[in-house]
């Protein structure tokens, strides 16, 4: 009892250490809220409202059912502009495509001579004009095969395949883009906020207090772990019950409770992470560079950005032993699919084997750092 007395005063400690650090807290607060609603809601990947114009040069029926075709929300109202417009439209950013349909286009299609239309398009707005030119192909062969058939319709097949999407049916990038952002973020502070903790207490010269103390290295690590920890949890609740089911209104069909829990196994395996990076680093500084070099791998190659299916297989074998890989896989299956915790009771146990092992990995190095210190 008085070991564990001990770590609920150091965590004490840390709390009050945090609560006067403003930009910390500001980050912390800003992570879980204005960071999540901007890459769920500002920043999607989907095409919406890209300006276009037309250059008509032919000035037919078809030609005019291929302008009347772009319409919302995946393009404005197209611009019918003369060509000496196209050039200044595009590098001014007016227009992200430009459709230049050449003189006699009508008439080439029934001759049978297929003609081309010109696209032009503002490459600098890169996700929008990669995903916007495959748009822009059916749309105009749909158009013109149509014009040609006289009737809209396609050909027969064997079979018809009908997928249906069980979560997200119109697959709304902010529901799938809120979630990973969240788990991102867990990762990213629980580095941060368990590492600073330690580089903090060394720049401000109170590690030498606490190893004069009668405390182990065990009971020191200990109390960053779960004060950092319930401030994590804390703002990851707030996050997903006012942020992403309210203000973004995407529905959870899974077990919150149980996610957290999930996410206090993950913090605590990701915690030792941050402790053996406090421990190597001298200062802030070397703590932000060390992180760049272990976040992005671990954000990068867990499967919340990419599938993994889509890596090589040596990066999966070896993004195992990252906590990053099975915690999203949790995450996944109980917020997504609404997995209860006979579905997913081995990942917890996973995370918590690798987090057991950094821990004791932090605490050996942590051990031998306070030896040289005294």
């Amino acid at each position: 009892m008085h070991r564990l007395l001990n770590v609920f005063r150091l965590g004490l400690k840390e709390l009050r250490s945090l609560w006067h650090d403003k930009v910390l807290l500001a980050v912390i607060l800003w992570a879980f809220t204005g960071g999540i609603y901007v890459v769920a809601g500002a920043t999607s990947q989907e095409l919406h409202n890209a300006p276009i114009a037309v250059v008509d040069e032919d000035r037919s029926t078809l030609s005019t059912r291929i302008v009347q075709a772009f319409y919302g929300p995946y393009f404005t109202p197209p611009e019918l502009i003369p060509r000496t417009g196209m050039d200044p439209g595009l590098d001014t950013g007016r227009y992200i495509f430009v459709l230049d349909i050449p003189p006699d286009f009508q008439r080439d299609v029934l001759a049978g001579r297929r003609p081309d239309i010109q696209v032009n398009i503002d490459a600098t707005v890169m996700s929008q004009s990669f995903i916007g030119a495959g748009y822009i192909q059916n749309i105009v062969r749909g158009e013109v095969n149509a014009f040609v058939q006289g009737f809209r319709g396609g050909s027969a097949t064997p079979i018809q395949l009908v997928p249906h999407v069980k979560f997200n049916p119109n697959l709304t990038r902010s529901w799938f883009g809120s979630v990973m952002e969240i788990i991102n973020n867990i990762t990213m502070l629980s580095i941060l906020l368990t590492g600073a903790a330690l580089v903090r207490e060394r720049e401000h010269g109170t590690l030498e207090h606490l190893m004069v103390m009668p405390l182990s290295p065990t009971e020191i690590l200990l109390g960053k772990i779960w004060s950092m920890g319930l401030v994590v949890v804390a703002t990851v609740t707030f996050s997903l019950y006012f942020v992403v089911r309210g203000l973004l209104g995407v529905p959870l069909p899974g077990s919150i409770p149980l996610f957290l829990c999930g996410a206090l196994v993950h913090f605590f395996a990701t915690a030792a992470i941050g402790i053996f990076l406090g421990t190597i680093a001298r200062n802030m500084p070397q703590l932000g560079l060390l992180m760049i070099l272990v976040i992005l791998p671990l954000q990068m190659l867990s499967g919340s950005v990419t599938p993994r299916e889509s890596m090589p297989g040596l990066v999966q074998d070896i993004m195992l032993a990252a906590p990053t890989t099975h915690f999203v896989s949790l995450a996944q299956a109980i917020l997504y699919r609404g997995a209860g915790l006979a579905v997913v009771w081995p990942r917890f146990l996973t995370i918590a084997g690798i987090g057991l092992a950094f821990f004791l990995l932090a605490l050996a190095l942590f051990r031998r750092s306070l030896a040289r210190t005294r």
